[in-house]
């Protein structure tokens, strides 16, 4: 599975919690304008592409595309659509992609949204955050809730499908004004909704508000009472928590995030955007960002047996403006990459599995820590890890943290799927350093 981000950074205005890498800026130079920004992408697929080629990467075609930003459709339609065109042209999309773009609620009309409908869009994520007037106020939100009812109607008439985000936690909101919120989303009818814990970076305006006591800070309790209302709200209306911040009906759940999760692999194209590969050959210089695969004459027990492979993670520049450059010399726009090693492998795969309903593959987990202890050179001083057995998780059980499915093997390590409960969500991080302990790392 493969899959493709594209981070357009451009807004209409900077909201105040807000610490993601996005510009007001119509133009950041070096070729990163709103106008030409497209072309700018479609130049980082090509070299992106060429970059797999040389790394002997040979990816499926494309199951899900995601544009987010930023605000993705600050751009033209016609932008959004040409860059999906150049993914059908240098990787393929598979017959049933998922293609998705995050919007404002401001900037889309039935037109534009239509015209993403004809371009092979096939769905939408509106950012609603909130339906009260002054928490939006509050999150410097300009759209009003009629703004969002009237795109999700659009899109409906369309046929694409839509989603809706919400924050809570907000300075301000109470829980009766999360209840509206709640209730507002689940009364438009739409089979996703992503909810997200505010979360306040000291470098934003809110985080300088809070620190002048102008605003109070989100308190824990009460975010984790909102997420309670949220999950029980979303049950009763159908909609199933598929992962730690989102539900859906099923068949609706974002294939996209889903691929996150389940850690394939996937491209990031656009300023700062990341990007994941689960087996690289070579070495990897980010300056030139060039392979170097060995000789047979420097290694020649290799002959035949193929190149080593590793996990890899990588980041574009943030600026726009350097993005460019990097792009117009013909490179690759890395700003870092390193290397993922198997253990640094094992952690992720437990942190992501505990995440979602479909749970965590103990017989997987159990079989990397088996490779990574077989792989260890003799005589390594340091521990090996510990396989985990489902009688170490009773404690967790008992505690109300995690359940285990098993299917008909109850007791079978190799069978178990660990799914945290609505207490293990709320206490997600804890439950993972537990699993942490248990193995050893």
């Amino acid at each position: 599975m493969f899959e493709v981000y594209i981070h357009v950074p451009f807004c209409l205005r900077r909201c105040g919690y807000c610490d993601f890498n996005t510009y007001t800026a119509v133009d950041m130079g070096a070729g990163a304008s709103r106008g030409n920004y497209a072309n700018m992408v479609i130049s980082e697929m090509e070299l992106t592409r060429q970059w797999q080629l040389d790394h002997c990467i040979e990816e499926p075609p494309v199951s899900t595309v995601f544009f987010g930003g930023g605000t993705p459709t600050i751009l033209s339609a016609d932008d959004l659509v040409a860059m999906l065109d150049a993914i059908r042209r240098i990787w393929g999309l598979e017959p049933d992609a998922e293609i998705t773009t995050e919007a404002n609620p401001d900037t889309v009309n039935e037109y534009y949204i239509g015209k993403l409908a004809e371009g092979g869009f096939t769905r939408i994520s509106f950012g609603m955050q909130s339906a009260v007037p002054h928490v939006l106020k509050t999150l410097d939100r300009t759209h009003t809730p009629a703004n969002v009812e009237s795109g999700v109607r659009a899109a409906n008439r369309l046929g694409l499908r839509s989603s809706v985000d919400l924050i809570y936690g907000a300075p301000g909101e109470s829980l009766d004004d999360w209840r509206a919120s709640v209730n507002t989303a689940i009364d438009l009818g739409v089979n996703h909704i992503s909810a997200y814990a505010l979360t306040v970076e000291p470098t934003t305006k809110m985080g300088r508000q809070i620190a002048a006591g102008t605003l109070p800070k989100p308190d824990d309790d009460d975010e984790a009472a909102k997420y309670e209302i949220a999950d029980d709200l979303f049950a009763a209306a159908g909609l199933t928590w598929y992962e730690v911040s989102n539900w859906a009906r099923p068949g609706y759940e974002s294939r996209h995030n889903l691929g996150y999760w389940r850690n394939v692999d996937w491209a990031g194209l656009g300023p700062g955007a990341h990007s994941h590969y689960n087996a690289v050959a070579g070495s990897i210089s980010v300056a030139s960002d060039r392979l170097r695969i060995p000789t047979t004459a420097e290694s020649p027990d290799r002959v035949g047996a193929g190149l080593d492979r590793h996990g890899l993670r990588a980041w574009d520049i943030a600026h726009p403006r350097m993005w460019g450059t990097a792009i117009n010399e013909n490179r690759v726009p890395w700003g870092g990459s390193e290397t993922i090693t198997p253990a640094e492998n094992l952690e992720e795969l437990i942190m992501l599995g505990l995440r979602i309903r479909d749970g965590l593959d103990l017989g997987r987990i159990n079989h990397e820590i088996a490779d990574i202890n077989a792989a260890k050179p003799t005589g390594e001083p340091s521990p090996s890890l510990r396989p985990i057995t489902v009688d170490q998780l009773r404690p967790l059980i008992d505690e109300g943290l995690i359940v285990i499915d098993s299917g008909d093997s109850a007791d079978a390590a190799d069978d178990a799927r660990i799914i945290p409960t609505r207490e293990g969500r709320l206490l997600n991080d804890a439950v993972i350093e537990r699993f942490f302990d248990l193995i050893g790392v």
